[in-house]
């Protein structure tokens, strides 16, 4: 059964995020608040527990996970950013937009667009969700959380934890969260911002723009 930890969504207890983090660093998967409904995530690069979210999301093989970053210095580890590019991530992170980019060698090959070498980067206006990121040191690999079947991202922690409790090994409930998915933007793929999905985050500077 998961373990259930309430957080306070503006001041998250450092002790309860530590709880957490190791029970991720032991192979354990987390439902943890975004900006965007909850999501589900895991260490990078462990295939296991990607696997188990693949299962309850009844996911196939080649969809892709996101990485979930904590700030535009870590997303530079993991994505290839020129100087246009980081000036538009500057002005919509954090929020609730995943941004498809070129992977850098630091991306695991598996995580990548099997034919485009890309990767999804987000960065969540969410402080506990920062502040996870921040005390794990790395990016989580994440999927929202959207039951099979169903359309929208849950977000009502108690409902989750219902539903979920024997399914995952940590839920964090840090109150309400956003309803919508996030605004998908291919930044790889042409020299213009190409929408994949409309979502939560504005889209009005992405349209008929360049970079």
């Amino acid at each position: 059964m998961a373990l259930f930890l309430h957080i306070h969504p503006d001041n998250p207890q450092a002790r309860l995020l530590k709880q957490a983090i190791e029970i991720i660093k032991r192979g354990g998967i987390i439902i943890y608040p975004t900006d965007s409904g909850y999501a589900l995530g895991c260490q990078l690069d462990n295939k296991a527990a990607a696997d188990r979210i693949r299962q309850i999301r009844q996911l196939s093989e080649t969809h892709h996970f996101t990485l979930m970053c904590r700030d535009l210095s870590e997303i530079a580890t993991y994505a290839v950013v020129d100087n246009a590019t980081y000036r538009l991530l500057k002005a919509h992170t954090p929020g609730a937009y995943t941004f498809l980019l070129k992977a850098t060698p630091e991306v695991p090959r598996r995580l990548q667009h099997p034919k485009r070498k890309s990767i999804g980067i987000r960065v969540p206006d969410c402080r506990i969700a920062l502040d996870l990121l921040a005390m794990l040191n790395e990016p989580l690999m994440s999927v929202s959380l959207i039951m099979p079947q169903e359309t929208d991202p849950l977000f009502d922690p108690e409902e989750i934890y219902e539903r979920l409790q024997n399914l995952v090994d940590i839920i964090i409930d840090g109150g309400y969260s956003g309803l919508a998915s996030t605004s998908v933007i291919d930044l790889y793929q042409s020299n213009e911002p190409v929408i994949v999905r409309e979502g939560s985050g504005d889209l009005t500077d992405f349209r008929n723009s360049r970079f």
